[in-house]
């Protein structure tokens, strides 16, 4: 609360009581009342001094005026309690003297209080639309964050995605290769396998001819039984023999034997199977 003071206070007061009719009494007593009112303004300024200490505080519309209300309380129970220990003596015994000081004093109190209650709503409406202005700065701030958020997951998938292209890209060119590579090998073998190793002529199998009256079995080439072996291998590992027939012509056999490229079964001379060259 807010109560204005000074020499123009005093001043005002002077006037006021030197307009009040000789009711009051003769020269004297209007002195006397004089100083009394300057002792009790100097106790005014004195309490209002002590509630500038206590300050304002932003309030809700809805709390100020309580809030006002209560300070009053305070600021007369204080007074109240100064008066009562003092036990001053009345400015005047006139009950219109003492009426219109009390008018004009509650007047003053009113004036302070309306005062009072638009600084504090003026200083809550400043508040409110700081607190909107924060608010909206916040929601700025939010988006922007998500914005940036959504465009580094975005950037982090292209370059997940580029990355994993890149590297499925170059093991199709390498399976690319090591296919053309297996293909040039084999044409390789397979030419090679039939310049030195040709199919065995008919006459060649005077074994079978001597001792059976049955025609001669068609004898196969070396790349046919390497093939059997080798899709035998693949498509039964644990099982890869491969039983001798009369097709497989027998220095063939000889020959895959002598030099490791296949091995006879440990329990049947009549098997074989290609070394696992790949394990």
């Amino acid at each position: 609360m807010v109560v204005t003071g000074g020499s123009g206070g005093r001043e005002s007061r002077a006037e006021c009581l030197t307009e009040i009719p000789n009711a009051a009494g003769p020269l004297d007593a209007k002195e006397e009342i004089l100083n009394e009112c300057e002792s009790i303004w100097k106790q005014m300024e004195e309490c209002q001094s002590k509630l500038k200490l206590v300050g304002t505080e932003a309030l809700l519309p809805s709390d100020a005026k309580t809030s006002l209300l209560m300070l009053l309380w305070r600021s007369l129970a204080v007074g109240g309690h100064d008066w009562k220990i003092r036990n001053p003596d009345l400015p005047s015994t006139s009950p219109d003297v003492l009426l219109e000081l009390g008018k004009e004093e509650l007047q003053k109190v009113k004036n302070d209080l309306e005062m009072v209650l638009l600084a504090v709503q003026s200083k809550n409406k400043q508040l409110e639309e700081d607190l909107k202005r924060e608010e909206q700065w916040y929601e700025q701030q939010k988006q922007m964050l998500d914005t940036l958020n959504k465009m580094e997951e975005e950037a982090n998938t292209q370059v997940e995605q580029l990355s994993t292209k890149r590297e499925s890209d170059e093991l199709e060119k390498k399976i690319l290769k090591v296919r053309t590579y297996k293909r040039e090998l084999l044409d390789a073998l397979g030419d090679f396998l039939d310049e030195h190793f040709p199919q065995p002529e008919e006459g060649e199998n005077t074994e079978k001819k001597n001792f059976s009256a049955e025609p001669a079995v068609e004898l196969i080439t070396l790349k046919d039984i390497l093939e059997i072996l080798i899709n035998k291998l693949m498509s039964t590992p644990h099982e890869p023999y491969v039983t001798i027939n009369e097709s497989f012509w027998p220095p063939y056999i000889e020959l895959l034997l002598r030099y490791g490229i296949a091995l006879r079964h440990p329990e049947d001379s009549n098997r074989m199977r290609l070394q696992a060259f790949h394990i």
